[in-house]
């Protein structure tokens, strides 16, 4: 019980201390873990954990969405991908459709991995 309330203390502080674009990545890596476990349960039949991790996927996408700033004109575009992978998301969800969560992960995964790049070069 200890060494859970280490790591919790531990996961929080890391949250807690991260800078916005640290943040963004821990989202795009929470997104791809929770597709990852959405695309085991379907594997497995199980309806339930495929939907509750489906959802936190949509729920991460709809973050990115609300953290948008439409000043800039790149927004659009990335607001038309989110609502392109939430359409998915949905889909996925009713058929219960790992080449669908599959798609999206693959999609999840470029984004992320250009996230890092692009934190990398600005450091």
């Amino acid at each position: 019980m200890l060494a859970n309330n280490g790591y919790a203390a531990y996961a929080n502080n890391k949250i807690l201390t991260a800078t916005k674009p640290e943040l963004t990545l821990m989202l795009y890596d929470g997104a791809i873990k929770f597709c990852n476990m959405a695309i085991a349960a379907v594997e497995e039949n199980n309806v339930q954990k495929a939907h509750i991790n489906i959802v936190k996927v949509e729920r991460i996408i709809e973050e990115f969405q609300s953290t948008l700033n439409y000043k800039y004109p790149v927004a659009k575009d990335f607001n038309n991908v989110y609502q392109y992978l939430q359409e998915c998301l949905v889909q996925a969800n009713i058929k219960k459709d790992k080449k669908t969560l599959e798609e999206v992960l693959k999609h999840l995964r470029t984004m992320r991995d250009t996230w890092k790049e692009v934190m990398s070069k600005s450091v």
